[in-house]
Formats: C-alpha cells, structure tokens, sequence
C-alpha cells in the first residue's frame, strides 16, 4: 500500500535497492586474488590453512584481527533516533 505519489510496491523496491547495496558493498571488501604467503603488516608467515580457506588474504589472523576491531569502531552510529542522542 503506497501512499501519496508514490505507486504501489515502491516502499518494497526501495528496501530491496538498499538490500542490494549492502550486499554489494560487503562483497567488495572480501579479498580477491591469490593470497600472499606472508603478511603485508608485519611479515609474518601465513598459513597454507589460511590461505586455502580464505583465497586472496593478504594479513595474518593478528593483523586482520586488529583491523577488524579498528573498523567496528567507524561503523557505529545512532541508531536510537531520540533528537538529544542526536545533538551529541
């Protein structure tokens, strides 16, 4: 049920839209290529396990670790909508 202009289904193809980009998004942060056999960070070995479990890695599971915990700190926002968690 649309309302105002918008036709019927629009809500729907508009979350759909935006399903579809956070797919897309996610798939092109995965790694691609052949994996290094040591670490672009620190230079540590990668594992033969490693590699073949993830194709194209490129940081050991320490140096990937630390990135991971540095990107879900970026990623936070406010998600509670109240207009005073808003002005901080």
């Amino acid at each position: 049920m649309a309302g105002g202009w918008a036709r019927d289904g629009a809500v729907q193809d508009q979350i759909d839209a935006s399903v579809e980009d956070a797919v897309e998004l996610a798939r092109s942060k995965l790694p691609k290529g052949e994996s290094l056999t040591h670490c672009e960070e620190c230079g540590v070995d990668i594992p033969q396990a490693r590699r073949k479990a993830v194709p194209g890695v490129r940081l050991c599971i320490a140096c990937q670790s630390e990135l991971d915990e540095h990107n879900a700190g970026l990623n936070s926002f406010n998600r509670r909508g109240s207009k005073d968690s808003q002005l901080r």
